[in-house]
């Protein structure tokens, strides 16, 4: 395997208040790393040094063993998919458009190609291509939840990003959601780091699961390692909950 994320050490704050505090963290290519703990651990705060939306004021980020403190942010962050909770689609343009945003900043695209990657991307996360015409509030949850995930697939990224991408859709769709997901992975062999506050969900997901608790990893390992050999109190009383 080899490393295609690596977060050296850093400390980051936000004003006078320290977020993550030493955080040291590598990834293989195609894991699929679940990370999850109570809010304000710094959970998304990781992800955003991951892609350079927040610069660590101590220790280095390395993303496919470029330093992001000496890279092209932007055509960086345009190589790495990011999907959030609600989908956050573009409200004014159609799905298509929306599907088509970043591989259209990295080249012009014709209408016929913008079509068939549309169709493509829809393909792929199981919704029909008639959907591409439609605008964001004529979609239900989780078509939009669909939706912002081929949008973040689109451009072929090695890395994908996910804060939270199934908590404001019902238990019903989550599930479909996570089984599609899981498919996903397992067919592109793309590395996922993967935020939620569900136990279960990280369970199901994560190849490796990372338990975070005031600014630190605080443990680290697969499913069956964390319920073996749970760090202390805090740890068991996550994941049995």
């Amino acid at each position: 395997m080899n490393k295609i994320i690596e977060v050296r050490n850093i400390t980051a704050a936000y004003g006078e208040n320290e977020i993550l505090k030493g955080v040291s963290l590598t990834v293989e290519k195609g894991e699929f790393i679940v990370i999850i703990g109570p809010s304000g651990c710094g959970k998304t705060t990781l992800l955003k040094t991951i892609n350079g939306l927040v610069a660590p004021i101590e220790g280095e980020v390395l993303v496919k063993g470029e330093r992001l403190a000496e890279c092209d942010l932007i055509s960086m962050r345009r190589r790495i998919g990011y999907a959030v909770q609600g989908a956050k689609l573009f409200p004014h343009m159609t799905v298509k458009d929306n599907i088509c945003y970043v591989p259209e900043l990295l080249r012009k695209m014709t209408r016929e190609e913008k079509d068939r990657l549309a169709e493509r991307m829809l393909e792929m996360v199981e919704l029909p291509f008639e959907l591409a015409a439609r605008f964001p509030r004529q979609l239900s949850g989780g078509q939009k939840q669909r939706v912002g995930i081929a949008r973040a697939m689109a451009a072929d990224p090695d890395i994908l990003l996910m804060d939270e991408p199934f908590g404001a859709v019902d238990e019903i769709t989550r599930k479909t959601l996570q089984e599609e997901l899981l498919g996903l992975w397992r067919k592109t062999g793309i590395t996922i780091l993967f935020i939620t506050h569900d136990i279960g969900e990280a369970f199901r997901l994560g190849s490796r699961i990372l338990i975070m608790k005031d600014g630190e990893i605080w443990q680290e390992g697969t499913k069956e390692e964390l319920l073996n050999s749970p760090r202390d109190k805090f740890v068991e009383q996550l994941i049995c909950r």
